[in-house]
């Protein structure tokens, strides 16, 4: 099955290769990838890759080599050289040697803003080319399994985001304005700053398009990163800093490292980074944010939820969306859809019977359903046991483990679940903590109610941790007002075809209500992020005719 699930992203993308020979010109044409140190299709327990770190523009090895495991058959396919706590001095001193004025601003070498938007125009161009795009996809199913398409949109958002900083537009993000002063030659003019020394730390579930967001969001504002992508995924980023180098990239303009949790905490406490871009679990976060005393953006768990209203429509429409929502990538988006409340006129129509029946067509083969990276089959299955000891709750589907599969039992394993638990269970103190507990994986938990009972739905919503994506399905726009006008999350969908997932590079991603929230995608997440505001007062005079010293004041 493992040949199977490796070997199909190529006969996807090669129109489904029919003989011997097309399939030999596909493997030349993708090892003839300039930039490339790997094939996705060749890496395995018997050919194992390589990944190294990068410091002062070069890459480098570690004395310390660690394995990571297949996610789909538990063989040992890669091999990290990563970086301990001894091994962090030369980190340290990189990051160090950047000034806090950063590597450009707006009066030093402002050239390197149109450098940076060359760089954007040659990587979007060379992820435009179907070999690069789909060398990319197939390398992001090796190490977190999703299917093709899934894989596919990761490479095409990242294209369309290089594609909007092409040209000027990088400059455009420092673009400056100015106020008239009080008397003549005095004007005040603001300016986005850089931070300088900087950190990203990313994790595994989008290996390609958080990096590079974020990453190259830091590097058009003048800063000076250090990248950590999760291990298990950090293959990925390296190939796509190799191909950023070709497009002209300066090789010390980005530090690349791998290690474990602690060693990073390490580094940054001794490198003092003046900023640190963190996406992950909450847990880290709210540590990151006490150790390195607030100077951090965060974009933590997403505990995501959608409502439907009233107005029924589109039943088949509507229930695709929310098996997207919900088990598209196994569940592993911090955007998925983690509680669905259904009015009551929803309850009525056959919208559940659709949704089982849609996320029992996903399959293992083609990964459309798959491992779980965070969380493991026994701790899944135990929360679902857990949610059904509640007073009225039941299993609507799921709730059992995959079959016929070798997957490793470090990661998770099971079939797209979703428990119903009644609405005034949910909000008892008892069980409320349990219910909006975030499990990374296919799993969902699900409830219906009345129209008298929606402020109890918005209080719901007020007692929930995390703010980051929302849905709101209806095209009432009354009730929209009132939903919408009565909730936080940052990145709320509204109407009809509202989802949960799905960002795309053309507006605004991530959590609202919390001042620490980071976005990504847009000039905006770019701004907030990665720069900070400068105010230059310019006061040239002339002093007024016979000014005379005034008394004290």
């Amino acid at each position: 099955m493992l040949k199977l699930l490796v070997s199909r992203a190529a006969r996807v993308s090669t129109s489904r290769n029919h003989n011997g020979f097309a399939a030999f010109t596909f493997s030349r044409c993708v090892h003839s990838l300039q930039f490339a140190t790997v094939e996705a299709e060749e890496i395995s327990g018997s050919k194992p890759a390589e990944v190294l770190n990068l410091v002062q523009g070069k890459w480098v090895g570690s004395s310390k080599w660690n394995t990571i495991v297949d996610p789909l058959n538990g063989d040992s396919f890669i091999n990290i050289a990563e970086v301990d706590e001894t091994g962090i001095q030369p980190f340290v001193e990189s990051l160090s040697s950047c000034p806090k004025h950063g590597v450009h601003n707006p009066f030093k070498a402002p050239e390197r803003y149109l450098m940076y938007g060359d760089i954007s125009t040659k990587a979007a161009h060379m992820l435009s080319l179907p070999k690069v795009s789909d060398f990319f996809t197939r390398l992001i199913q090796r190490v977190s399994p999703k299917s093709y398409q899934q894989a596919f949109g990761e490479v095409y958002v990242t294209q369309k985001f290089l594609e909007n900083f092409c040209g000027d537009q990088v400059r455009f993000l420092a673009r400056s304005f100015g106020v008239p002063g009080n008397h003549l030659g005095q004007q005040s003019h603001g300016f986005r700053w850089p931070y300088g020394p900087v950190a990203i730390i990313t994790p595994f579930n989008f290996p390609l398009e958080i990096p590079v967001l974020q990453l190259m969001g830091a590097l058009y504002m003048g800063n000076k990163p250090v990248l950590k992508v999760d291990s298990k995924v950090s293959i990925v980023m390296e190939q796509m800093l190799r191909l950023l180098h070709s497009c002209g990239l300066p090789v010390e303009d980005v530090d690349f490292i791998n290690s474990d949790g602690k060693t990073m905490n390490k580094l940054l406490l001794e490198a003092n980074p003046r900023m640190t871009l963190f996406t992950g679990s909450s847990r880290v976060a709210e540590k990151l944010a006490v150790d390195l005393k607030g100077r951090v953006k965060l974009e933590d768990a997403g505990f995501d939820w959608k409502i439907l209203g009233p107005d029924v429509h589109q039943e088949d429409y509507i229930a695709w969306v929310c098996d997207q929502d919900a088990y598209a990538c196994s569940g592993q988006k911090c955007s998925a859809q983690s509680l669905l409340f259904m009015h009551e006129n929803w309850s009525k129509t056959s919208l559940l019977s659709k949704l089982k029946d849609l996320a029992e067509r996903r399959k293992l083969t083609d990964l459309t359903i798959g491992p779980v990276l965070t969380v493991t089959t026994d701790s899944m299955l135990e929360h679902v046991n857990k949610l059904l000891e509640i007073p009225g709750s039941k299993l609507l589907f799921g709730g059992r483990p995959l079959e016929d599969h070798s997957i490793p039992s470090i990661y998770g394993a099971i079939k797209p679940t979703a428990v119903y638990v009644p609405l005034e269970e949910i909000m008892k103190d008892k069980n409320f903590e349990l219910v909006t507990k975030e499990i990374f994986g296919p799993f969902q938990v699900i409830t219906d109610y009345k129209n008298s009972e929606l402020s109890v739905v918005l209080d719901a919503l007020e007692r929930m941790h995390n703010h980051l994506t929302a849905a709101v399905v209806s095209n009432d726009p009354l009730f929209l007002q009132e939903v919408i006008g009565k909730s936080v999350n940052g990145t709320t969908y509204a109407g009809l075809r509202a989802r949960t997932t799905g960002a795309p590079q053309n507006h605004w991603f991530g959590p609202a209500g919390d001042a620490r929230g980071a976005g990504i995608g847009t000039p905006e997440a770019i701004k907030l992020v990665w720069s900070c505001h400068r105010e230059v007062i310019y006061d040239y005079g002339p002093v007024p005719k016979n000014w005379e010293i005034p008394p004290s004041t």
